[in-house]
């Protein structure tokens, strides 16, 4: 990874994604409130605000702690197929109250940037076939469990509330084939392919006239009103709080963080800079403990950067720093972490 063109606009998941994780651990019994509440830095209390966004690389660390704590690498497949009404987030009532199948997709992939803005969900129609693809923005930005998640979900919810008999007729998926690969042609019901660096799931086009049977059309109205107005203030928050963002990823490497050397790269003071971060919810120095994190994250699961030289790209004066704080995020020192991360892939 190329630390002079990262870029820190750092992609982020809805908090309620993350929360529905946290409930499965717990009905297994297997919820570990402290190791969570390291990892991302909020309680999971904080968890329930429905405006509540995470970084996607904290969200996918938490899915790395589920498999540790479940000792279930299918974790994922097995958490999308329970079916639970009050934890589908904004969107999945979008979704469940529209007139048709093909109405509701429609919406999801409109929408689904307020689910994870780390992977672009696109939609085709064939004749024969309605297909859906998901790409991560960025090979950092994939998750095996957070896919198999995605993928059980959409498919055991659709059959839920809109039809039972829906099969896919073939899934093409990204990550190489699991030990647990059989539970996939069982769950899906069509072939399916690994390894293909891109993830697909094609379905009959007759199953997009199915209408949804217990919409409701004023709940439709009035969630869709409300997830707008969530995308709009997304969309005008991003895009200065990215330019923010890029701007401190740049100068970590290179200087000591600086607010006043950036509002006047955004041309302002560092008062106008404040006052408009904090219009957000945000600080300037929760801005920089953010990309920080972010960065040493994926830098030590990376295995390109020894400790030290990670520690002196994130600004640290020393690697016993860059480890307390590394072990103030995740609850683990440095070389655990990328030790386990690197066991989990192998």
């Amino acid at each position: 990874m190329n630390a002079q063109t990262d870029q820190a606009d750092t992609p982020q998941v809805a908090a309620s994604s993350t929360l529905a994780l946290v409930h499965y651990l717990d009905t297994l019994g297997l919820l570990n409130r402290p190791r969570i509440e390291t990892l991302t830095g909020l309680s999971l209390e904080a968890l329930e605000d429905p405006d509540l966004r995470i970084p996607a690389s904290t969200h996918y660390q938490l899915w790395d702690l589920a498999e540790q704590l479940t000792g279930d690498p299918g974790v994922g497949l097995h958490a999308g197929q329970v079916v639970d009404p009050e934890r589908m987030g904004l969107v999945g009532h979008v979704f469940f109250n529209c007139d048709t199948l093909g109405e509701a997709v429609v919406q999801y992939v409109r929408l689904h940037r307020l689910i994870n803005e780390s992977v672009t969900l696109s939609f085709e129609q064939t004749p024969d076939q309605a297909i859906l693809t998901w790409q991560p923005d960025h090979p950092d930005h994939y998750c095996r469990q957070d896919m198999d998640r995605t993928l059980a979900a959409a498919l055991c919810r659709t059959r839920h509330f809109i039809h039972r008999g829906i099969e896919a007729d073939w899934l093409e998926v990204a990550h190489p084939e699991p030990g647990y690969a059989s539970e996939y042609r069982k769950l899906f019901g069509g072939p399916v392919i690994f390894g293909t660096g891109i993830t697909r799931m094609a379905f009959s086009s007759q199953h997009l006239g199915h209408p949804i049977p217990h919409r409701n059309p004023y709940v439709y109205s009035a969630v869709l009103k409300q997830v707008n107005a969530v995308l709009a203030r997304l969309q005008t928050r991003k895009s200065f709080s990215r330019k923010v963002r890029r701007l401190i990823s740049r100068q970590m490497a290179t200087d000591r963080i600086d607010a006043d050397t950036l509002a006047r790269q955004c041309h302002m003071s560092r008062q106008t800079l404040y006052r408009k971060l904090k219009k957000e919810g945000l600080s300037f120095h929760d801005l920089v403990e953010q990309v920080r994190q972010d960065k040493a994250l994926r830098y030590v699961a990376d295995d390109q950067y020894a400790l030290g030289e990670i520690a002196f790209l994130l600004g640290f004066s020393e690697l016993s720093a860059f480890s307390r704080a590394f072990k103030r995020w995740t609850g683990m020192a440095p070389a655990q972490f990328r030790a386990n991360h690197q066991e989990g892939n192998e």
